[in-house]
């Protein structure tokens, strides 16, 4: 069955990638098949060779019949940034977030009838994510409930993602939960409507899940309820990005999310104590896979806890077939029947996480632990038999022995009963820590290669995180469990429980905050390469396929897995740079500004990081989520500076993240008007061994083959009492007889005081102020005359930039306009004669 799944997977992978007719794919397969039933009886190796190639016409036919990605509903396009009036229903249950700047609550919806306000409204069924603000001094607020109809009154919006090389495909997971469009009003603007729309089996476990969400806030402390919500039913609502960002850090954030290792963990818990009951293996595999089943259906998590829930479903029941042992074809059974009814999960990290997860221990880890501790482990069973020990192998039957002469030796002062106990006790524990050890171990080099592709982390202190934390929850998850099932009963009785699971949960979110506090903790990494992603395939494939081998094969197998995982981790990235050319990109961060300059010798600057407006709250990190993507995709793992223009948010809302990501050499600043953020940012700068620079007008300095010239600001420049526009640093880069100039948001003043002054020439403009009428001066114009214009500015943005006075300015002095919003990321390449426009969404 794993051969299979391989085969379906690679089938999936190239027709992905290499397009065929229909008609050859299946003429191929049935030859294929044909061929495998003649040489069944004849040469079986041949025969399963050609059956797998089946396999692997079978999944490459799918994918080009299905397509790659989730077909996207086109249906609300026309409303893309209209207000509109709809009527719906509520298919996902409201979930509150609260910040310090406001309170709202999210929740998704299905469109009945749909209209721009006033116009008459038409049959429209699409999936829409609608986010309700609230005013903070609310007394109550509603909670909306599944299949509740609404009608709402809503601003529309298009999901967009940032369109830069390395960035998350936003559309497409919405695509996959079924979301068409997202849109926002007040809690005024959405009233009931009578009437019931949904599944009443769907509608049952929406009041069961909300139900048990009650309980976890009632039997625990808000803090602690927050991570159980998390943990044990998949509602990370309350959980904020610090907290996830610890958990990642340490490489323990699978504990944080429901994932393969809660359904485990539950399984276990049911099959073991219906057996010590004396149930029948039957009636208790059968019982075990349906609460298993229940605890998926009730969590709302989806695929990931499904496909846990089938493996080890297929897992139990080849139990019942004396079949115990073949986790492997447990696992190729659980792919492949996931594959054939969605052959476009194999794309998704959790999917390839999950399978990778279980391979590894399947695999490696197990053939591993049966050949080092799981004999010694045999030796202690039926402790008390006098016959058992010549039932083992020699080797084991030494280690008990040895372990009864221990035994007798401290009977002299414990007593025959409780010397026994603790030889036998020690013993356990040590081979568990042992066996423990090893899977985790293994399991951090075998995930190593999807960590740096995926998240950009090396895990450095996932393996004692893990030995810590995996014991822990296999105290916490039925504790809480159990908790919750005695509070149906009494409260008093589940408060018992329920302290046992605080108790662990502190331990766990104690060792999690202290080991991922560290600094080798945070090691963020870029893409790896191609010759370096091919290395450690080839390392974790040897490592599968040595680890039932000989002992040295086996070692060996090992050793390559290890020095792939240290290679992904410490190798440094090889930046994507043209030599002899200075490299400009404007980064695609919507309203905002995050400019890199690659200098002809290499050098790396970035100019501001973007960031949201004001003070508004979001999810997003845009040095995290938006920026590093991007500096990652290119291989760049370090700057040697950043620069930040000015202090308003939309400049420096994510350079925090940046500075720690990417441990620049210096932190260039201009004026530091009164600002608690810039303040922060510089702090942070000190404690990061940043060197902090204040640069000022006339200042002339060689970045890395480039001339650095500032034009502004004066030291003698007044700040206001909060950060403005005119406080923004103007820089000239020129390499060659070719210049960019770099103005931030600087307006009218600043522009006229630079042209006057310095009389600077430049092929590239950065238009200031992301083309506001504010800048863009005529007299700026005159002077650089720039033959290409560059504008980041966000998608159908709230303040109608760039201005169309701005645009004919610029249309007047000749210059080619790109733009953040129409053409993505923008890269120009001055090579010192000429200037080079490229687009790398487009390439």
């Amino acid at each position: 069955m794993f051969y299979s799944a391989a085969g379906y997977s690679l089938g999936i992978l190239i027709g992905a990638h290499a397009w065929r007719p229909a008609v050859l794919w299946i003429g191929a397969g049935f030859a294929f098949l044909a061929a495998a039933t003649y040489f069944l009886r004849r040469r079986a190796w041949i025969a399963t060779l050609l059956a797998t190639g089946t396999f692997f016409l079978a999944g490459a036919l799918h994918i080009q019949l299905t397509g790659t990605a989730y077909p996207r509903d086109t249906s609300l396009f026309s409303f893309d940034g209209e207000a509109v009036e709809f009527t719906g229903h509520v298919i996902k249950e409201g979930r509150l977030r609260q910040d310090l700047h406001e309170l709202r609550q999210s929740l998704d919806l299905e469109t009945e009838k749909i209209a721009a306000v006033g116009a008459e409204q038409v049959s429209i069924h699409s999936g829409v994510r609608l986010s309700l603000y609230y005013d903070r001094s609310a007394q109550s607020v509603r909670i909306w409930h599944y299949g509740e109809r609404v009608h709402v009154i809503a601003r529309l919006k298009m999901p967009r993602n940032f369109r830069n090389p390395g960035a998350f495909d936003y559309q497409g997971y919405l695509a996959g939960h079924g979301i068409a469009a997202l849109a926002s009003a007040r809690d005024g603007d959405v009233q009931p409507l009578p009437g019931f729309s949904g599944s009443a089996i769907l509608s049952c476990r929406a009041r069961i899940h909300s139900s048990i969400i009650a309980k976890v806030h009632q039997l625990w402390l808000p803090s602690d309820a927050a991570l159980i919500d998390a943990m044990l039913v998949g509602d990370d609502a309350f959980i904020d990005r610090d907290t996830r960002a610890d958990f990642q850090r340490s490489g323990a954030y699978h504990v944080l999310v429901v994932s393969g290792m809660n359904v485990t963990i539950l399984a276990f818990v049911i099959f073991w104590t219906l057996r010590r009951l004396r149930m029948p293996e039957i009636s208790a595999t059968a019982i075990t896979i349906l609460s298993c089943v229940a605890y998926a259906f009730l969590t709302e998590v989806g695929a990931p806890v499904w496909r846990a829930t089938l493996m080890c479903g297929i897992y139990l029941c080849t139990r019942l077939l004396y079949r115990g042992r073949a986790m492997v074809n447990a696992l190729g059974a659980a792919a492949l029947g996931l594959l054939i009814y969605d052959p476009r999960q194999l794309f998704a990290a959790s999917f390839q996480m999950t399978f990778l997860c279980v391979l590894i221990v399947a695999a490696i880890a197990v053939p591993l632990a049966e050949r080092t501790c799981q004999p010694y482990r045999r030796a202690l069973h039926y402790w008390e038999s006098s016959t058992y020990t010549a039932l083992l192998p020699p080797r084991s039957a030494q280690f008990r022995l040895d372990l009864h002469l221990l035994a007798g030796r401290l009977a002299r002062f414990l007593g025959n009963r409780w010397a026994n106990r603790m030889v036998r006790a020690a013993s356990l524990l040590t081979l568990g820590a042992f066996e423990l050890l090893l899977v985790s171990s293994i399991m951090q080099m075998g995930l190593a290669l999807p960590m740096a592709c995926y998240f950009h982390r090396a895990t450095t202190i996932g393996l004692p995180a893990n030995m810590a934390v995996v014991p822990l929850m296999q105290l916490l998850m039925p504790s809480a469990l159990a908790a919750l099932l005695l509070s149906c009963l009494s409260l008093g009785l589940a408060r018992i429980p329920a302290l046992l699971a605080a108790a662990a949960l502190h331990s766990v979110t104690g060792i999690v905050r202290g080991l991922g506090g560290l600094r080798l903790a945070d090691l963020r990494v870029p893409d790896p390469s191609a010759s370096l992603i091919a290395f450690a395939l080839i390392a974790l494939f040897l490592a599968l396929l040595l680890a039932r081998r000989r002992v040295i094969l086996a070692a060996a197998g090992i050793l390559v897995l290890f020095f792939a995982a240290l290679a992904l981790a410490f190798a440094p990235g090889r930046p994507g740079v043209r030599t002899a050319a200075l490299e400009v990109t404007s980064i695609d961060v919507g309203q905002g500004d995050s400019i890199l300059v690659i200098s002809p010798q290499g050098k790396t600057l970035l100019v501001d990081a973007g960031g949201p407006i004001g003070p508004s709250s979001t999810q997003l990190d845009f040095g995290e989520d938006v920026v590093a993507p991007y500096l990652w995709s290119r291989g760049i793992s370090r700057l040697d500076a950043v620069a930040i223009s000015h202090a308003h948010s939309d400049h420096i809302g994510g350079m925090a993240a940046v500075l720690k990501d990417f441990r620049p050499k210096e932190l260039w600043v201009g004026l530091v008007p009164p600002s608690r953020a810039l303040e922060r940012l510089m702090a942070q700068a000190h404690e990061l061994g940043i060197s902090v620079v204040q640069h000022w007008e006339g200042d002339h300095f060689d970045f890395g083959g480039a001339q650095v010239h500032v034009l502004f600001p004066p030291q003698n420049w007044p700040t206001a009492s909060e950060p403005k526009n005119n406080d923004s640093m103007v820089l000239q880069l020129a390499y060659g007889q070719t210049s960019v100039l770099l103005e931030g948001d600087a307006e009218k003043a600043v522009e006229r005081r630079v042209a006057l002054l310095h009389h600077p020439h430049a092929d590239l403009l950065k238009v200031g102020h992301h083309g506001s009428s504010t800048s863009t001066t005529p007299e700026i114009l005159d002077s650089v005359k720039p033959q290409y214009a560059l504008i980041s500015v966000g998608w159908r943005n709230s303040f109608g930039l760039p201005k169309a006075e701005v645009l004919a300015r610029l249309q007047n002095e000749a210059a080619h306009v790109f733009r953040t919003d129409v053409n993505g990321a923008v890269t120009f390449y001055l090579d010192g004669r000429s200037v080079t426009p490229y687009l790398p969404m487009l390439h």
